[in-house]
């Protein structure tokens, strides 16, 4: 079968071989469960516990805040022991609700009990997925609830489920489709019931056979799901690129994917919105994977929200001494980070470890006009120039140039042999756009 993919793009070393026959193992939650207010796009979650409070496993402990908001809830039993600013992903002191774990595993009523999903409505699943506080654990972390109910849901043809799983070393999703793809067809039913009109696509990419194999065979004579065979190239798993190689229409950043009649779920959220809707169970725990040269055990582990990174490393058997670099998510995508005193929240993907730091090692210098960055950008802008009108701070000449259109996928960084840090200053200039754009 042909592979579809996108144009351009690059072919960075996938390290996936570390974790990916490594089966998902289930660990306790910590001592002490940080969550913060804002684990997604939008609005943080407005906070419905107070200091002192004992809470319930699958208790709503922050409700969300606006259209475009996602609850928050505890993966433990125990008290509120602080509502604070806690060090979180981003570098930034954000307000966190402290737990401290009592260890009883007490539920909320129901949790975890079977739901008869046949027999709810499409308005009664979007319901509880926006209730369950699911968002888009790809990365984005868009709130689920909100996506499968744009306003032109009749219109929507597409469902995409994003089984690309591109960023090199993460495997989570790859464990998930092997362990759980019952489980994620299941999910991807519910939504399909939310969406009338639309089919389901499953995408691959063509490093993942077993999945592609196991996937095949769960959808077998149903018309209504489908699987696409992907190439494997980065970053197939962004939304406007896995959107065209499936079905080969466009989007740029003033579009949703609905204007052109698509819908994108990743392939965990797909199972998230399972145990939401068929096993009445909110969103408290996801897969991540431990990895990378100087882990001494890589593995992938099904995490209760809420641990710190710290504690994450030691259930992956701690690193090894020569350890220099640390990313939260995958190394094109990922955050490098400076303490392990953060929390793991919806959209982490994971934690690399590696004995040395190529980036550091970097010495920029003056563009050679190569246009190596120009080739490989799935977006088709011209990075450097981006990068010259960034310098310059021109930042309507940014965006006159089509800055806003980067996804900041890190292609042009990667292959530029002057080692210009094109990505980070695309990134500066989008938020700098922003910034005017707020004024006026």
């Amino acid at each position: 079968m042909k592979k579809k993919t996108f144009k351009k793009g690059i072919h960075p070393y996938g390290g996936k071989e570390l974790s990916m026959e490594c089966p998902i193992k289930c660990i306790d939650a910590d001592e002490i469960m940080v969550y913060p207010l804002s684990q997604h796009i939008g609005a943080p979650a407005k906070a419905v516990v107070a200091v002192g409070d004992r809470v319930l496993k699958g208790q709503m402990i922050a409700e969300s805040d606006g259209v475009i908001s996602a609850p928050v809830f505890s993966a433990v039993s125990g008290t509120v022991k602080a509502i604070e600013k806690r060090l979180v992903i981003s570098g930034d002191m954000e307000d966190c609700i402290v737990i401290e774990n009592d260890k009883a595993e007490d539920t909320v009523e129901g949790f975890g009990n079977d739901r008869n999903a046949d027999a709810l409505s499409k308005d009664e699943i979007v319901d509880i997925i926006k209730k369950s506080g699911i968002v888009g654990l790809g990365g984005a972390g868009f709130p689920t609830g909100v996506k499968i109910s744009p306003k032109n849901a009749d219109e929507i043809d597409t469902l995409i489920i994003n089984c690309a799983e591109c960023e090199p070393y993460l495997t989570a999703d790859y464990r998930l489709m092997i362990e759980k793809n019952d489980e994620i067809v299941k999910g991807i039913k519910a939504v399909l019931k939310a969406l009338p009109n639309a089919k389901a696509v499953i995408g691959i990419e063509s490093n993942k056979s077993q999945a592609i194999s196991l996937f095949e065979e769960k959808t077998a004579g149903d018309d209504k799901i489908s699987v696409c065979h992907l190439k494997t190239k980065y970053p197939q798993g962004g939304e406007r690129q896995i959107i065209y190689a499936v079905t080969g229409r466009k989007i740029n950043s003033k579009m949703l994917p609905a204007d052109k009649g698509c819908i994108v779920v990743n392939a965990a959220t797909c199972y998230a919105i399972y145990e939401a809707v068929y096993k009445n169970m909110p969103l408290i725990h996801k897969v991540v994977t431990v990895t990378g040269e100087a882990v001494n055990i890589p593995c992938n582990l099904d995490v209760p929200l809420g641990i710190s990174h710290s504690y994450l490393l030691d259930n992956a058997g701690g690193v090894k001494d020569d350890v220099v670099k640390l990313i939260s998510g995958g190394p094109m995508m990922g955050v490098a980070i400076t303490s392990l005193d953060i929390p793991v929240i919806k959209t982490s993907a994971g934690i690399l470890a590696f004995s040395k730091d190529d980036v550091a090692a970097m010495q920029e210098s003056a563009c050679i006009h190569c246009g190596r960055c120009v080739r490989v950008c799935p977006q088709v802008v011209v990075p450097q120039m981006l990068a010259k009108a960034v310098r310059a701070q021109d930042f309507g000449r940014f965006d006159s140039l089509g800055g806003m259109e980067c996804i900041e996928c890190g292609s042009c960084t990667f292959v530029c042999p002057a080692k210009i840090p094109l990505t980070q200053m695309c990134r500066l200039g989008k938020a700098k756009v922003r910034e005017m754009n707020a004024k006026n």
